[in-house]
């Protein structure tokens, strides 16, 4: 297996590597995706057992037809995760808002290195 010269790892790194760029801490996201799951899994129920329960009483075609049709025709809810940036895209991004906001003025040739390490390694 040949070794990688450390240009190629660097640019294996910016097209492989990711960054959470949702806007919380990345530590919160353990706490927080078993939360928004479990949020749309019992709204669900809730929503299903409100039907149900409006049929509670004397059997009745009509009414567990409508029941049926209620729970059937609402979607239920689902959560999706969202997925990490690549780094090369995070880095980009810092270095375009310094330019923007004056604080870095020799970030010009960073993001010019930076497309050029983003490029496929083949």
């Amino acid at each position: 297996m040949a070794r990688r010269t450390p240009q190629e790892k660097k640019r294996l790194s910016y097209a492989k590597d990711r960054r959470n760029d949702y806007g919380e801490n990345d530590k919160s996201s353990r706490k927080n995706i078993r939360r928004n799951r479990r949020i749309a899994h019992r709204t669900n129920r809730r929503v299903t057992d409100q039907a149900l329960r409006a049929a509670i009483g004397r059997a009745d075609e009509t009414a567990a037809d409508d029941v049926e049709q209620a729970v059937r025709s609402r979607r239920p809810l689902v959560f999706r995760k969202w997925r990490d940036a690549p780094l090369s895209q995070i880095v980009d991004y810092k270095l375009r808002r310094r330019l923007r906001l004056g604080i870095d003025q020799g970030a010009h040739e960073r993001i010019e290195r930076l497309r050029e390490n983003s490029k496929p390694v083949r």
